[in-house]
């Protein structure tokens, strides 16, 4: 059972481990790359190699769970192989699943991701809004009651997100400033950082979110592999925030599989975050 909130966890992770966040994803081209089979052994001897490499780096590894999910139920036994590797090293886990369903069906993905005891238990997921911010009720107050942490999709990194999340909507603000609007209101008065945070591409547009009160953890799509730099970090997050998670996998990743090449590829990233 966690006995401290997410929000309290995270910034003491990433004052001791700095802020870079990395992705397990083990894409079909990784594994051909390690020169491993695309099948579950293949999986297996990726994820876990690269967990065990990195984890201890870093205050946060963010596993994919769909390249999990593609080999069926082996799959997901290696996922929660991942989730207790990369706690065991110290690091939180932040599960990318991009859930989001209404009644029911959120309370049982709730249930799978946020509740103690829940074999795939993490210490935060991330969750899909589009049917509406109130349609995360169930997980965000179960974050809340267990002690972990929601990232809300506000305005990705993918090029067709802006049609939809740069609507303006009657109040005269876009769709991705209501949902970090209301991620905001969640996250006042509680210190030293929030519990629920959003996810805001680094390659977006400067000036197109204000982030100002959001008084929670920004994740980061859009590092090292899609373009952006530690510099545009930076310039769109400003300097020194403490909780803008630069998340990287893929240009990390590509340096493996031998151990000693994945921890220098982190504490390069890791340093450039820092500087």
């Amino acid at each position: 059972m966690i006995m401290e909130r997410f929000g309290a966890r995270l910034a003491k992770a990433i004052a001791a481990r700095g802020s870079l966040c990395a992705g397990v994803d083990p894409h079909p081209g990784l594994l051909r790359a390690w020169e491993l089979p695309e099948d579950a052994n293949g999986l297996e001897r990726f994820a876990l190699s690269a967990t065990e490499a990195i984890a201890e780096h870093v205050a946060i590894i963010k596993p994919q769970s769909a390249f999990f999910e593609t080999y069926g139920s082996k799959g997901i036994a290696v996922l929660e192989r991942v989730v207790a590797l990369a706690r065991e090293a110290g690091a939180l886990v932040l599960l990318d699943v991009k859930r989001g369903d209404v009644g029911s069906t959120m309370a049982a993905y709730t249930a799978a991701y946020l509740a103690d005891g829940a074999p795939l238990a993490a210490d935060a997921i991330t969750v899909s809004p589009y049917l509406g911010f109130g349609s995360l009720e169930a997980a965000l107050t179960a974050a809340e009651t267990s002690g972990r942490g929601v990232f809300v999709l506000a305005r990705t990194s993918n090029p067709e997100s802006a049609g939809l999340q740069g609507t303006v909507t009657p109040s005269g603000r876009t769709v991705a400033q209501e949902i970090v609007d209301a991620v905001a209101e969640r996250n006042t008065g509680t210190a030293p950082l929030g519990d629920i945070g959003v996810v805001a591409g680094a390659t977006i547009g400067r000036g197109e979110l204000d982030l100002n009160r959001l008084n929670g953890p920004i994740l980061a799509p859009g590092f090292g592999a899609q373009g952006a730099t530690a510099a545009d970090l930076r310039a769109l997050f400003g300097a020194g925030s403490p909780a803008v998670l630069a998340a990287s996998s893929r240009d990390i990743l590509r340096h493996g599989p031998a151990p000693s090449a994945l921890r220098e590829a982190v504490f390069r990233v890791r340093d450039s975050l820092r500087d």
